[in-house]
């Protein structure tokens, strides 16, 4: 992975974009971030791609982490002061620690410093004229813009993409919206919650003759920013074709959605399965998840083989044969039956033993683990899936306070480890005086006026 290397043009007249790819080739450049250098020599894959951040909360900030970590070069837009909903997420870290109470202003979320990593910092008060003209010399700056504004704030703000795409013909603007354009349920706040229980997914997660339940993650706020990235990306490539941006948009509601109608759950639930399944598939049985001795362990035996092999250990040689288990119909048909017989069996052992067993048998098995031990994995940090996270002043660490990688293993390009988030605004005057070609008195007017 390597190392940011942020490339900024010296005035609005140094933008040079290459007719293959859309790229900004400049010449001055901002300083590191305390992304982390790489041993590969490979430059990232979307190095030198611009991107505006003017997101909050998870669903947007998720996006512009993604493509910060393949290498863009992400500039966050705040109104002065910072008014991103999650800087007031506990717990926080700074001089005294990691702590729960009320902030100082030293003090920062764990959460600004996972979504905020490798993204430079702009206060700018885009509600004035003259924070609005300063924001075009942005976006002509810019390959990409990713917002998640409630619906129509963009448009009285003067920045939604009709009127920036007569500023930037080739700007990609991506919007992460709850319910979409035009939807019925615009005046409901899209929070993850609220979508997740829209979706159904809610009323599918959960035990049988228990209440519908909240996926442990807030799904929708992260399925939808990948999606996001997916359609930027696929606009890149559209509009090294074409040499004109277009606007994306991806609701939250669809996300979940898609996910919800893969599994055909009307369809099962017509044929007399239950929406809620618990802890098991039942028509992929034995699927599932078994207490221990000491535990819990993840089972399947979704084809006859390993079902077979899982009776075997059991020493249940005779439900191999038994017409209610010998096949993978009639044990889908018979799950509760046949997990209650498996449960008995694991309830009496180890997660260690049962793991151990099974794995002699060939049997897809494995113990279930804590968040803390999946962080702690020494695989998953040495591939960078998990790294540590930094607060924004390099001197204040926590070591145990671990954070969100690039899932994604290249062998022809690099990737970037997310290093410190910035300080709300600390990179306002470096990328103003780069890219706005505003002088030290122009600052300080505009910090008067209350603008950046």
């Amino acid at each position: 992975m390597r190392s940011r290397d942020w490339q900024v043009p010296t005035s609005r007249d140094d933008i040079v974009r290459s007719t293959s790819g859309g790229r900004c080739m400049t010449e001055q450049h901002i300083s590191d971030t305390g992304a982390r250098p790489s041993d590969s020599p490979a430059e990232p894959l979307l190095a030198g791609l611009r991107v505006l951040d003017l997101t909050t909360a998870l669903s947007g900030p998720w996006a512009t982490l993604t493509l910060a970590g393949l290498g863009a070069d992400v500039v966050k837009v705040e109104p002065p002061g910072g008014r991103d909903n999650a800087r007031g997420n506990p717990p926080f870290l700074g001089p005294d620690g990691l702590h729960f109470g009320a902030p100082s202003d030293e003090d920062v979320s764990v959460t600004v410093m996972n979504r905020h990593r490798d993204k430079k910092s702009v206060t700018l008060d885009l509600k004035s004229d003259r924070g609005r003209k300063i924001f075009h010399d942005l976006v002509s700056w810019a390959d990409v813009l990713v917002e998640n504004y409630s619906d129509g704030v963009t448009k009285r703000l003067g920045i939604d993409y009709e009127t920036l795409r007569a500023v930037n013909p080739r700007l990609i603007y991506c919007s992460i919206t709850g319910f979409g354009d035009g939807s019925p349920y615009k005046h409901i706040k899209a929070m993850d919650i609220v979508i997740q229980a829209m979706s159904g997914i809610v009323e599918v997660t959960g035990f049988e003759d228990g209440p519908p339940t909240r996926v442990g993650l807030p799904l929708a706020d992260m399925i939808a920013p990948l999606y996001a990235v997916i359609g930027i990306l696929g606009a890149v490539v559209n509009r090294q074709q074409t040499g004109v941006g277009q606007r994306i948009e991806v609701s939250m509601i669809d996300a979940l959605a898609t996910l919800v109608a893969e599994e055909h759950f009307d369809v099962l639930h017509a044929a007399g399965m239950p929406y809620r399944s618990g802890n098991h598939l039942p028509r992929l049985a034995p699927f599932g998840v078994y207490p221990t001795s000491d535990g819990h362990v993840a089972i399947t035996g979704l084809v006859d083989d390993w079902a077979h092999a899982l009776f075997r250990a059991m020493g249940a040689e005779e439900m191999m044969t038994d017409p209610a288990f010998a096949t993978r119909g009639a044990r889908a048909a018979n799950s509760y039956v046949l997990n209650d017989a498996i449960e008995k069996w694991t309830s009496k052992h180890t997660t260690d033993h049962v793991v151990s067993l099974l794995a002699e048998s060939a049997v897809p098995a494995v113990p279930v683990r804590t968040p803390r031990e999946v962080v702690d994995d020494p695989y998953l940090r040495a591939r960078e899936s998990v790294v540590p996270l930094q607060h924004p002043d390099a001197d204040l660490r926590h070591q145990e306070l671990m954070g969100s990688g690039i899932p994604i293993q290249f062998s022809g390009a690099g990737r970037i480890v997310p290093g410190r988030p910035s300080h709300v605004g600390a990179d306002t005057e470096t990328v103003l005086k780069s890219i706005a070609r505003l002088s030290d008195a122009d600052l300080q007017l505009l910090r008067e006026e209350g603008i950046v």
